[in-house]
């Protein structure tokens, strides 16, 4: 049988093995997903609204963390969680666990930068009105974030694709381990060296998907927003 024609028949007939894979990579990424909106948001949105001492490299180092190579957050991560590290007596390292702290050290910069983009730029539209009512500042991060919560969407969508992606670093502090650690990204790696070419293209299928349905909520999202703001 053809490799891609195995593929189809393992998503089809539902292979325990493919979708354990599957639920692992989309809890382990709307995990991270959710601490680093938790912690991105509040973080863009103070950056954007705040006046203080160094804000401009602040900004610049936040840009440049958004290409933070993953094998080098791997690497961090791993060094913090091994036995020799500061934080090896958690045991956490090769876990579930461990991953989601990888990828959510990924995500956050690129949420916090997007946000503070977005509300900067809203800010300058409001920026009179809001001086005007006397609002404080963090009624003003508030009311900023609840009026950008379209566009926000998208940024963390954007996010959580960049998080479902992820293969670098999640393979030095996961370790790949079978039925416990192994992603849909990790796995595909693995399956395409051994030959197992279908297990691989039905990963695939799924990863491609899942990227799909998140840029059609993010465009989704978008419009929503310009009808709402219209």
């Amino acid at each position: 049988m053809p490799d891609n024609v195995s593929a189809f028949h393992l998503l089809l007939t539902g292979d325990p093995t493919l979708f354990a894979i599957v639920r692992l990579s989309l809890l382990v990424s709307l995990s991270a997903g959710l601490i680093a909106a938790l912690i991105g948001v509040p973080l863009g949105a103070l950056i954007a609204l705040t006046a203080f001492r160094g804000r401009e490299l602040t900004i610049v180092v936040l840009n440049a963390l958004m290409g933070l190579p993953p094998v080098v957050v791997g690497l961090t991560v791993y060094l913090m969680l091994s036995r020799s590290g500061p934080l090896g007596s958690w045991g956490l390292l090769f876990t579930p666990e461990a991953m989601v702290v990888a990828q959510a050290l990924l995500v956050t910069p690129i949420i916090a930068a997007l946000t503070r983009q977005t509300i900067e730029d809203l800010w300058v539209e409001y920026r009179d009105e809001l001086a005007a009512m006397n609002v404080g500042p963090w009624r003003r991060v508030r009311t900023l974030i609840w009026d950008a919560r379209f566009s926000l969407v998208t940024a963390l969508l954007a996010g959580f694709g960049r998080a479902a992606a992820e293969v670098g670093a999640i393979i030095i502090v996961g370790g790949n381990i079978e039925g416990f650690t192994r992603t849909m990204t990790t796995a595909i790696a693995l399956e395409t060296s051994k030959g197992n070419l279908a297990l691989a293209i039905g990963l695939g299928t799924v990863l491609m998907i899942v990227v799909v349905l998140v840029s059609g909520l993010a465009w989704a999202a978008r419009r929503a927003g310009e009808r709402f703001a219209g």
